[in-house]
């Protein structure tokens, strides 16, 4: 690879170098996932959950045709209030490097430069899945946890997808997902799917361990670290369950399709509910920026 495409910030840089833990943060978040200027103090937020856990933050975007990993105040300022930015998966990276345009992360984008840089994990709200009712729309973030050693830490995959077959996915993929703290896999909103997993690890240690052994074996896959949303933040699975189920139809009914469904979802899910899915939303993704940052640190020490 050309490592001219991609740019490091300072800190970044010399924290990679000198072995201090690193986290990557996503930034379809800030472009697609949260309005202005709510994305903008979340995004700094998440930064700073991380530091405040021992790590160093690296939030990860294309800016003008260069990929950065690690933003100023103010390239996340400009990307918080930037119009036409591409989301950027594993098919679209190389289409906006070459027009030199801006692109925010998805899940998938953010593995693949993590990895790049030498990012070993990565902290997110929730990862793509399974649609619901259509499943054969697969989101990239499933195919790159397939073939991308990352650590990817989240509430479980968002709560509007079909989480079972979600699950059944990366399990044929070969890709562990970890249950840290809980042995059911959280359903973004709500703590708990009722979906058993086989896996639970009750310290950063232990999670640290898992993926060391990956490393060791050589194994190219991803691991899924699932944390559950903070109890006091928990939307009640009744009222999650109800606003997606509105939410489905409406998009439905409204023709919106691809990429757009992801985030209509979210936007309706947050209106019906009063808004209250997005304060479990912050809850949970500054939770799991903590989370990954002990990891991180955990992965450092021997």
């Amino acid at each position: 690879m050309d490592k001219t495409l991609i740019q490091f910030h300072p800190e970044v840089r010399e924290a990679l170098e000198s072995h201090c833990p690193v986290v990557a943060l996503e930034s379809t978040l800030i472009t697609h996932g949260l309005p202005y200027p709510v994305n903008l103090e979340v995004a700094g937020g998440l930064e700073k959950a991380v530091r405040k856990a021992g790590a160093v933050p690296a939030t990860i975007a294309v800016l003008q045709g260069q990929i950065t990993v690690g933003l100023t105040p103010a390239e996340l300022a400009y990307l918080a209030e930037a119009k036409n930015v591409r989301k950027c998966s594993r098919r679209d990276l190389p289409i906006v490097l070459a027009k030199k345009g801006d692109g925010a992360t998805t899940v998938a984008g953010t593995m693949i430069v993590a990895h790049l840089a030498g990012i070993r994990i990565f902290a997110t709200g929730g990862i793509g899945g399974v649609h619901r009712g259509h499943p054969f729309d697969v989101s990239a973030d499933l195919l790159e946890l397939a073939q991308t050693p990352v650590a990817v830490v989240c509430a479980g995959a968002k709560a509007i997808l079909d989480l079972p077959l979600t699950l059944e996915v990366l399990e044929t993929h070969g890709v562990p997902v970890i249950g840290y703290q809980c042995s059911e896999f959280p359903a973004f909103y709500t703590r708990s799917s009722g979906l058993p997993l086989d896996i639970r690890c009750d310290s950063c240690d232990e999670v640290a361990g898992i993926i060391r052994a990956r490393d060791a074996l050589g194994f190219r896959t991803g691991t899924l670290v699932a944390t559950p949303v903070p109890k006091k933040h928990e939307l009640p699975a009744p009222v999650a369950e109800a606003a997606i189920a509105q939410a489905l139809k409406e998009a439905e009914k409204r023709g919106v399709r691809g990429k757009d469904v992801t985030p209509f979802l979210l936007a309706r899910v947050s209106e019906l509910t009063h808004e209250e899915s997005r304060t479990a939303n912050v809850a949970l993704l500054e939770n799991n920026a903590r989370t990954a940052a002990r990891i991180a640190r955990a992965l450092g020490e021997r």
